[in-house]
């Protein structure tokens, strides 16, 4: 848990170009947005509070988790999101969290070089590729301000 930021002017622009939305109407937006992504939405609760998004509830996993506080701040006018998701798991087979970085791509960043930054090997691109799954659909489609979910480093 805790308050993660983004970059306000960076990301899908789901709000539209009209008049300004209202919190309630940015929070259904917002929750609409994260449900395109095939994330089940039916636990989770969406507050926003000018650019601040917060988000309650439970998801079944420690990635589920990530990539809905991905999708939530990397939207156009969010610029944080504060996390109160809860992990929800069998008691016998209580998940650790596993360490989490994030990290925010630059002008002229692509994920082999993210790779070779974050783990010393540009051929590991593939494992931000997929810890980013669904919101990359593409490699190469990465933009300046998006906020992307960087894994522990796997042997």
């Amino acid at each position: 848990m805790g308050l993660i930021n983004f970059i306000k002017n960076a990301g899908e622009k789901i709000f539209g170009k009209s008049e300004e939305k209202k919190e309630i109407e940015k929070a259904d937006l917002i929750a609409a947005h994260i449900k395109k992504y095939g994330f089940n939405t039916n636990e989770i609760m969406v507050v926003v509070d000018d650019e601040k998004v917060t988000l309650s509830g439970n998801v079944d996993t420690y990635d589920t988790k990530n990539k809905i506080i991905v999708i939530a701040g990397n939207i156009e006018g969010i610029s944080e999101v504060e996390d109160r998701l809860l992990v929800i798991a069998p008691v016998a087979n209580t998940p650790v969290e596993p360490a989490k970085q994030y990290y925010t791509v630059k002008k002229g960043d692509y994920l082999s070089k993210i790779a070779k930054e974050m783990y010393g090997n540009a051929n590991k691109y593939p494992i931000i590729f997929e810890a980013n799954k669904p919101m990359l659909k593409n490699p190469d489609l990465i933009y300046p301000g998006q906020v992307l979910i960087i894994p522990s480093q796997e042997n």
